[in-house]
């Protein structure tokens, strides 16, 4: 699930903690009631922060970073997600609507189409002088012409035609 590894980092952090201070109190007591040594003491807190501290600190640290990173890339997922189901429910939409919708730039909504297409999600075209995409089916785009202007279109990557007379990008 989505956001354990925070969690998770948050509690080895603080059990880490914890633990730290628990057993140092503990060594502490145990100098002030004479049974126990300053050089005992020094060296048994060594030890507790070297084998127990630290490792937990440092586990709970590197999860709670991992944590957030894989929020970040989960939405990014989401998005794509957002606008794949935008243009396939409406069959066409502008850009710059999917654009306000999802509260980011053009040029980041170009890039969720590409990713989509890359992944073999999404199949269609879009204007890029008007700005819109349009979703369509595979059936639909097997013929050699351009569904914009009706021109013949060039190969000019992987999943993805151009019209080199309109300068429509289509997505197979």
């Amino acid at each position: 699930m989505i956001g354990q590894a925070k969690v998770v980092g948050v509690i080895l952090i603080i059990a880490g903690l914890v633990l730290g201070t628990v057993c140092s109190l503990w060594l502490a007591g145990n100098v002030a009631g004479g049974q126990l040594q300053f050089t005992g003491f020094l060296l048994g807190l060594a030890g507790i922060v070297i084998f127990l501290v630290v490792p937990l600190l440092g586990g709970g640290g590197y999860l709670l970073i991992r944590g957030r990173e894989e929020a970040r890339e989960f939405a990014e997922v989401e998005k794509e997600k957002r606008v794949l189901n935008m243009v396939q429910s409406q069959g066409r939409v502008r850009v710059s609507d999917v654009s306000l919708e999802l509260n980011v730039s053009r040029d980041q909504v170009k890039d969720y189409i590409y990713d989509l297409v890359g992944k073999g999600l999404f199949t269609g075209y879009i204007d890029w002088k008007e700005g819109v995409l349009y979703a369509k089916e595979a059936a639909e785009m097997e013929t050699n012409k351009c569904p914009n202007c009706g021109a013949t279109r060039e190969f000019v990557g992987k999943g993805i035609v151009k019209c080199e007379y309109c300068g429509a990008e289509l997505f197979l």
